[in-house]
C-alpha cells in the first residue's frame, strides 16, 4: 500500500481557520502590537514575503482559500525567518466575519482576484457591497483599501462600489514603477501580466468613520 507523504508542519506560519479560536486576539497571534496588514487572496505571497521583509514594523496576514498556495506562500516566509508574517487558509469571507476584531486592520489589499468571467458568476466575486461592509467593520478609521486588477470591467465595477461607499475617500494609487529585478512586483500575476504587456488597474481608498 502507497503511504502519502505526511505533510510539513509549518505552525505558525501556516493555519487554517479550523485551528484558531474565535476572534482574533492579535497581540498574541503575533506577539506585539503592531499594526495588522491583510492580504486576502495572498496566492504564492510575494506580497507577503516583500511587504513583511520592507516593513519589520508591521505584521502581515494573508488569507488564502487554496492551501496548496497558502502552504507554498509560508514556506517562503518559513525559510526567510519573517515572524512578522502568517497564512491562514481558509475563505476570507468567514474570515471577517468570525475571526478579525472590528476596528483593527489597518490595511486591506485585494491584488488580483479570480474575475469569474461569466456573468452568472459575478456573484461570486470577492467584491460585493456585502464586502465592502466587511472591510468597514475590520479597518480602524484611516485604514487602507488597495485594490488592484488586470480585468477592466471588474475595475469599473470595484470603483463604483467604492466610490458611492460615503465612508471611503478615494486617493491617489500608486503610479506603475519598472522592476528592478524579477522579484521586483506586488505579486507573481502582476509580473506575468505585464510582462504579457497587460494593463494593471489600481486603486486606493482610505476609511474615514
Amino acid at each position: 500500500m502507497t503511504r502519502s507523504k505526511p505533510t510539513k508542519d509549518l505552525k505558525p506560519y501556516f493555519q487554517t481557520l479550523e485551528d484558531l479560536k474565535e476572534p482574533f486576539d492579535w497581540a498574541s497571534f503575533f506577539g506585539n502590537d503592531h499594526p495588522v496588514v491583510l492580504d486576502v487572496g495572498a496566492g504564492r505571497g510575494l506580497f507577503l514575503f516583500n511587504a513583511s521583509g520592507e516593513h519589520p514594523e508591521k505584521n502581515f496576514l494573508g488569507l488564502e482559500i487554496d492551501y496548496r498556495e497558502g502552504r507554498r506562500a509560508a514556506t517562503r516566509l518559513l525559510k526567510a525567518s519573517r515572524p512578522n508574517a502568517r497564512v491562514l487558509g481558509g475563505d476570507a469571507r468567514i474570515a471577517f466575519d468570525k475571526f478579525i476584531p472590528e476596528s483593527t486592520i489597518s490595511e486591506v489589499h485585494v491584488y488580483f482576484p479570480d474575475p469569474w468571467w461569466k456573468k452568472r458568476h459575478h456573484k461570486r466575486r470577492i467584491f460585493t457591497d456585502v464586502f465592502v461592509e466587511r472591510i468597514t467593520r475590520a479597518l480602524k478609521n484611516g485604514g487602507e483599501l488597495h485594490f488592484w486588477t488586470d480585468v477592466e470591467e471588474y475595475f469599473e465595477r470595484v470603483t463604483n462600489l467604492m466610490d458611492h461607499a460615503p465612508q471611503f475617500q478615494r486617493q491617489e494609487a500608486p503610479s506603475e514603477k519598472l522592476p528592478e529585478h524579477d522579484m521586483d512586483y506586488q505579486t507573481s500575476f502582476e509580473r506575468k501580466k505585464r510582462n504579457e504587456g497587460w494593463i494593471i488597474h489600481r486603486g486606493l481608498w482610505k476609511l474615514q468613520k
